[in-house]
């Protein structure tokens, strides 16, 4: 099979709207919680979340809206974007630059693009409010192309002049692992040379807020410890949003072009757990034949995994279940190789999180660290005997994996290898 690489990175995130700024938090365990205004009334008991910053898309008219003065977007093209679109376009000229590539290595039959994105309530909800109350052709005529789901593939495929495959994905937080995971396969199989995977979310009260209902999200009012997986104390997640890129190509192109990758996707595994339309199974039934499967397809063995960035949302019943997971996987080396969720720096992206993660590791990998798993201090009993590191490790690790579940039992495994 042709060996794929990842060859270039955009990140706008909670903790950093660049390479150099989000390897930095990493590191230094910099989080991207705060007691979020929006939440601060006294009807709404979740006090906390990951916002982006320096973006300002809180007006109903994108030109109306700030973000940092890098990036120049003409009026045709905010018309049709949703906050998470625009954060999209962002990160995806972070990662064009950052994988040197040249107008016509984008805009070509054999490059495609992949992209995962829930949509956006807030755009939706504002346009339905209009139809209803206006009447239906009072409403902008992109107003659906801002809101649905697939806005972010719309867009991008659109104004970077897209010419090869293209689809936007939904399964809830395994979205863009699932993107990641198709692209990879297209290009395996010659179908395409180069792949753009996307995730990206809006991360403001109308993503976020309704998890509360489902007592998903943690009533913890302190940004410094309301995310913390396999804490015992750990109660739900934070919300977050952003957008996260991935430049992904085949060694041929890598070849040709000259460029150093970051790292190898050497294969990666997918199962459902057959089990619960909103929780994991108890067990990590699913979860644990993703990663067997994934470790099969790269042909790699369990004790050759130095890392994994656990899916861990900082939930009660979803981070043990990935802890059973785990322990079926890696049995009596379960000590060995070193866990943690970078979820308790970020928050949760939902349908960004793979993606986002991936890039995380594809930082560890060729930069040679091991991302600590912030505010934990004191495990859970389940978690006795693993090597969960409160702190980021300098270390060179060869292979990492990159966990995702989703609503309905999907889950992923990502697998990466040292370039």
């Amino acid at each position: 099979m042709a060996r794929i690489f990842v060859t270039g990175v955009g990140f706008i995130t909670s903790i950093g709207n660049d390479r150099e700024a989000v390897s930095r938090s990493l590191r230094e365990l910099r989080h991207g919680m705060v007691r979020y205004p929006p939440f601060d009334k006294p009807e709404v008991p979740v006090k906390v979340a990951a916002p982006v910053r320096g973006f300002g898309v809180d007006s109903p008219d994108p030109e109306d809206w700030t973000y940092p003065s890098e990036y120049r977007l003409k009026r045709e093209v905010l018309r049709s974007l949703c906050p998470n679109a625009l954060f999209a376009y962002c990160a995806m000229q972070q990662a064009i630059r950052d994988a040197r590539l040249g107008d016509t290595d984008i805009s070509n039959q054999d490059t495609g693009l992949y992209a995962a994105s829930g949509g956006s309530p807030t755009i939706l909800g504002r346009l339905l409010n209009q139809m209803y109350q206006q009447g239906v052709m009072r409403c902008p005529p992109l107003g659906i192309v801002a809101s649905i789901a697939g806005t972010v593939q719309f867009n991008l495929v659109a104004h970077f002049k897209i010419k090869g495959v293209s689809c936007g994905l939904s399964s809830a937080c395994a979205s863009s692992s699932h993107a990641l995971g198709f692209a990879f396969d297209d290009l395996v199989l010659g179908r395409q040379k180069r792949m753009f995977v996307v995730g990206a979310e809006d991360g403001n009260v109308d993503t976020i807020l309704p998890f509360a209902g489902m007592r998903a999200l943690s009533l913890n009012p302190d940004p410094d410890t309301a995310s913390r997986p396999f804490d015992v104390a750990r109660d739900g997640f934070v919300g977050t949003g952003g957008a996260t890129v991935l430049v992904l190509e085949t060694e041929a192109e890598v070849e040709r072009r000259g460029v150093v990758p970051y790292c190898e996707v050497a294969g990666w595994g997918q199962a459902s757990d057959g089990y619960n339309v909103a929780i994991s199974h108890p067990e990590g039934h699913g979860l644990r034949l993703a990663i067997e499967r994934s470790l099969r397809a790269a042909g790699i063995a369990s004790t050759e995994v130095d890392y994994v960035n656990a899916h861990a949302t900082s939930t009660p019943i979803g981070d043990i279940s990935e802890v059973r997971a785990l322990r079926a996987v890696f049995g009596s080396d379960i000590g060995r190789v070193a866990v943690s969720s970078t979820k308790a720096l970020t928050g949760h992206g939902l349908s960004l999180a793979g993606a986002m993660e991936t890039g995380f590791c594809a930082l560890a990998l060729r930069e040679g660290f091991l991302p600590g798993s912030a505010h934990l201090s004191n495990p859970d009993p389940a978690c006795a005997g693993m090597n969960i590191p409160r702190q980021t490790v300098a270390a060179e690790p060869r292979v990492v994996l990159n966990n995702s579940s989703g609503f309905g039992g999907a889950n992923v495994c990502l697998v990466l290898r040292r370039a």
